[in-house]
């Protein structure tokens, strides 16, 4: 069976994206500001962003002979030129792969070898591993330039050698072309495995930006909107460009500290915030949070990955600030689930978790997003056996539409057990759909822990070790034993300062929680403590990490 949106379709512009980001529906003047740093205070205007972008391009091919097609990778936490950059680039016709700053230079090689970069512009702070990198990579060192404005080690920064008077007609793209050209290469987290590069064509982005545009009815030119997460992953990169769709302003910080958040929410009014769940729990557990006035802001979106009903339920009873989830990943330009916010069982908080534990099927425990697909966008659930299924029937989630990616980076084989011949993505997860067309997660297939002839979701176990008073986090695996010839429920677990390491309470929280499930869900596999469960960003849990620290504990 599919199943369509229940929003009716829109009309997607075939268009650059560029030019679609500037094409100013909402008839904002040019003296607008849609960037500020939020320390420094330098900010762009819409006409100044439109200005630069475009010297920046024409610095590209005069200094650079940067050609269309060409790949450029910048490494840099978020800094007020990232959208210059970024955009610049398009202008000029070439893609733009985005690099996490974190990276050591193993990783962000490999990252510049398989998008093929051929240019890098790179912060400062991070300039020795980008070096060693841009050296494996074959990137020649007058292909490397800096943000800001100081000249280290020989590299010049960008502007003193890409900014000149000469501006450039941007790139344009006919229809077919924004179809099959890809503007960005993005990278999958890779918490279960390698991670992917993922082709993002032109219409990809603007169809991505169009259904969110048509999902927002209270943002617009008088917004002033917050991104509290690395402007590297694609959710970020939206966020950039609806802000010059929408002709709002953003505050763009590279400190995510409670203090830096706070602060700027109080000075500057801000009153739409993205953020991940890891600062959520920092708002939460910061005391000194509630010493600002935050009431500017009318709601949260938080993705990345779940924010636990708990926690969604406490920030909102010290904030009173409503928190949006949704659904979606890197393939699919980040969210294609949003919840209808008419649907909520928690009153004043605009939820997918607070829905979950109404809801239970086939003894399954949900955790993680529920809500409704985008316009323009299909669905079908596949059995194990790749039948289809029905309403309230969970299987695996295969999702369709224009914001699918083209395909991954130098991996067919990936990309064709990834999409079938009608077009739909496979996104790796057990959900179900309501009669209603309500999308309800289950857990990563990935990382389902299968034993006994079940399969556990390690969600529904993470949620109830946070109940107990004494964990803080917790991450549950499966390790396969070769005794039992099954894969064993195994926590690992960081407790709260207050509580000691012991086996005792090993096994008392173990107790708690197999008191509260089913036979084959029980930790059979024990409790491990540690000191600080391994996560990317967004929040999500490292499972690979600690599947390989457990495996290599055994063999010992």
């Amino acid at each position: 069976m599919i199943f369509k949106s229940k929003y009716p379709d829109i009309k997607i512009p075939q268009a650059g994206v560029y030019q679609y980001v500037t094409s100013n529906p909402n008839k904002i003047p040019d003296g607008k500001v849609i960037y500020v740093d939020g320390v420094t205070r330098k900010s762009y205007t819409f006409g100044e962003f439109k200005h630069e972008t475009k010297k920046f391009a024409a610095g590209l091919q005069d200094k650079l002979e940067f050609k269309r097609g060409d790949v450029l990778a910048i490494v840099s936490p978020n800094h007020i030129d990232y959208p210059i950059v970024l955009l610049g680039t398009i202008a000029a016709g070439g893609k733009v792969t985005t690099a996490n700053p974190i990276y050591e230079t193993t990783k962000l090689s490999c990252q510049l070898i398989d998008s093929g970069a051929s240019f890098l512009i790179v912060h400062p702070e991070i300039l020795e591993a980008a070096i060693e990198a841009s050296i494996d990579a074959k990137i020649p060192a007058s292909r490397v330039l800096l943000f800001g404005d100081k000249e280290i080690k020989g590299y010049k920064p960008y502007r003193s050698v890409l900014i000149n008077e000469r501006v450039i007609e941007p790139v344009y793209y006919t229809p077919e072309e924004a179809k099959s050209t890809t503007a960005y290469l993005t990278y999958s987290s890779g918490t279960t495995g390698k991670r992917k590069g993922i082709k993002i064509t032109h219409t990809n982005m603007v169809a991505r930006l169009t259904q969110e545009n048509s999902m927002e009815r209270n943002l617009g030119p008088h917004s002033i909107i917050m991104p509290v997460l690395p402007l590297c992953n694609v959710w970020g990169s939206i966020i950039l460009h609806m802000t010059l769709m929408l002709g709002a302003t953003a505050i763009i910080h590279s400190n995510f500290s409670v203090g830096t958040i706070c602060e700027s929410i109080q000075t500057f009014k801000i009153n739409r915030i993205y953020a991940t769940p890891p600062i959520i729990l920092s708002l939460v557990n910061d005391p000194s949070a509630q010493q600002f006035d935050l009431s500017s802001v009318d709601m949260i979106k938080c993705g990345g990955a779940p924010l636990s009903d708990q926690s969604e339920k406490k920030f909102y009873n010290m904030f009173k600030i409503p928190i949006l989830q949704g659904y979606g990943l890197t393939e699919t330009g980040a969210v294609i689930l949003f919840p209808d916010t008419m649907k909520n069982t928690v009153p004043g908080i605009i939820s997918l978790n607070g829905l979950l534990n109404e809801w239970s099927i086939k003894q399954l425990f949900l955790i993680g997003s529920v809500g409704n697909l985008l316009p323009n966008m299909k669905a079908k659930i596949l059995s194990d056996d790749c039948h289809e299924l029905g309403c309230n029937e969970p299987g695996e989630l295969w999702v369709y539409g224009p914001n699918v990616m083209k395909s991954y980076v130098n991996d067919k084989v990936g990309t064709d057990s990834a999409i079938d011949k009608d077009g739909f993505f496979n996104t790796g997860d057990i959900a179900f759909v309501d009669e209603q067309g309500y999308y309800f997660i289950v857990d990563r297939n990935k990382e389902f822990i299968k034993g006994l002839g079940f399969h556990v979701a390690p969600s529904e176990l993470e949620s109830i070790l946070l109940t107990h008073a004494a964990v803080s986090d917790a991450a549950v695996i499966g390790y396969y034993s070769e005794k039992e010839a099954t894969e064993l429920p195994t926590a690992y677990v960081t407790i709260k300062n207050v509580y000691k390491q012991s086996r005792a309470l090993a096994e008392e929280i173990q107790s708690f929680v197999d008191e509260k499930v089913l036979p084959y869900k029980r930790l059979r596999g024990g409790i491990l403590f540690i000191d600080k469960i391994p996560k990317n960003a967004s929040g999500k849990i490292l499972r690979r990490l600690l599947k390989e620290s457990l495996n290599n504990n055994m063999k010992k």
